[in-house]
C-alpha cells in the first residue's frame, strides 16, 4: 500500500476551470490519477477535459454524485480558507491545498476547524502528493520519480523535485512523496507523515527534507529517536540564512535564536539520522 493516495483515489479538483486548476488537472489525469469531478461555483453542469470530467457548483454535490474521497484545491488565496471549510464539511477525508499566500489568520481558523473533523489536510502552499506509478495529487512532476521503497516528506517543493530525481538517477524509487508545505501553520506535520511511513509495509527507508524556521524538524527528530524503526536520511535547507530574514517560505525565518539549521541538524543527528550537506548526497546516505 501507499500512504494517502493511490490508484483507487477518486479525486475532485476545486477551482478546476481556472488556468492553474485546468492545467494541472490535465497533468494529473495524464499521469493516470482518477479525476472524477471538478468544482467551480456557478459553473455546475459544464464539462472539462473533452467532456470527461463534470463540473459541479459545490463539493457536497460533487462528492455525492461521484464518490470522490480526495480533493485538491487550486483557488486564489482569498477563497482558499472557504474552499477548505467546504471540503471538510462535505466529509472529504483527504484535502490537499496547493494555494500559497493564505493569511496566517485564515489558516488558524481552518486548522482549528479541521482538528474537530475526521479529515487530513496537506498544505497549504505545498506541491501535494505523488505515489509513483499510481497517482499524483498536486503539481509534482510525474516523470521525476519511479516506484520504490523510499518515503519522502518535504517542506520545500523544488527541493522535493531535486531529491526525487536524484533518487531516480541512482535507481531508487519512492513509495509516496508528501509535500507538507512551508507555511507557519499547515495541516500535516513531519511527525504525522513519519508515523504513516513507519506503518507502511512498502516503505523501507525515509528521506526528510527540512528548512530553517519553526521546530518541526526537532519534533521529527524526537519521533524518529523514540518511535521509528526505519532508517532516515535528511537535508536541511537554509544553512547560510541570516537571522531574522525570511528565506522563501513564510515559515522559513529564524527568530530569537530558534529554528536555525544547526539546531535542526544537531537534533536529527542525535536521533541517528544521516544528514546530507547537499541534497544530491541523500541517495548515497540511504545505502
Amino acid at each position: 500500500m501507499s500512504i494517502l493516495a493511490n490508484k483507487d483515489t477518486r479525486l475532485l479538483v476545486q477551482g478546476i476551470t481556472g488556468k492553474e486548476g485546468l492545467f494541472h488537472t490535465q497533468q494529473m489525469a495524464a499521469y493516470g490519477t482518477n479525476v472524477v469531478a471538478g468544482v467551480t461555483p456557478g459553473k455546475g453542469g459544464e464539462w472539462v477535459l473533452d467532456g470527461k470530467v463534470p463540473v459541479f457548483d459545490s463539493v457536497k454535490i460533487a462528492a455525492e454524485a461521484t464518490g470522490a474521497n480526495a480533493t485538491v484545491i487550486f483557488v486564489p488565496a482569498r477563497f482558499a480558507a472557504d474552499a477548505m471549510f467546504e471540503a471538510a464539511d462535505a466529509g472529504i477525508p483527504l484535502i490537499v491545498c496547493i494555494t500559497e499566500g493564505i493569511p496566517v489568520q485564515d489558516m488558524m481558523r481552518v486548522r482549528n476547524y479541521i482538528d474537530r473533523k475526521d479529515v487530513r489536510l496537506i498544505g497549504p502552499n505545498c506541491p501535494g502528493l505523488l505515489t509513483p506509478g499510481e497517482a499524483k495529487v498536486g503539481i509534482i512532476p510525474g516523470d521525476i520519480a519511479i516506484p520504490g521503497n523510499v518515503g519522502a516528506v518535504s517542506r520545500s517543493g523544488t527541493l522535493t523535485y531535486e531529491v526525487l530525481y536524484a533518487l531516480k538517477q541512482k535507481g531508487l524509487g519512492a513509495s509516496t512523496c508528501v509535500g507538507i508545505g512551508g507555511d507557519p501553520i499547515n495541516g500535516t506535520s513531519f511527525v504525522d507523515v513519519l508515523a504513516m511511513f513507519e506503518d507502511d509495509p512498502q516503505t523501507d527507508k525515509v528521506v526528510l527534507l527540512g528548512e530553517i524556521g519553526g521546530t518541526d524538524e526537532e519534533q521529527a527528530a524526537e519521533f524518529i529517536a523514540t518511535k521509528m524503526t526505519k532508517p532516515v536520511a535528511a537535508f536541511i535547507a537554509g544553512q547560510t540564512a541570516p537571522p531574522g530574514k525570511r528565506m522563501g517560505h513564510a515559515g522559513a525565518i529564524i527568530q530569537s535564536g530558534a529554528g536555525t539549521a544547526a539546531d535542526k541538524i544537531k537534533a536529527l543527528e542525535a536521533a541517528g539520522v544521516r544528514v546530507a550537506k547537499h541534497p544530491e548526497e541523500l541517495p548515497d546516505l540511504l545505502g
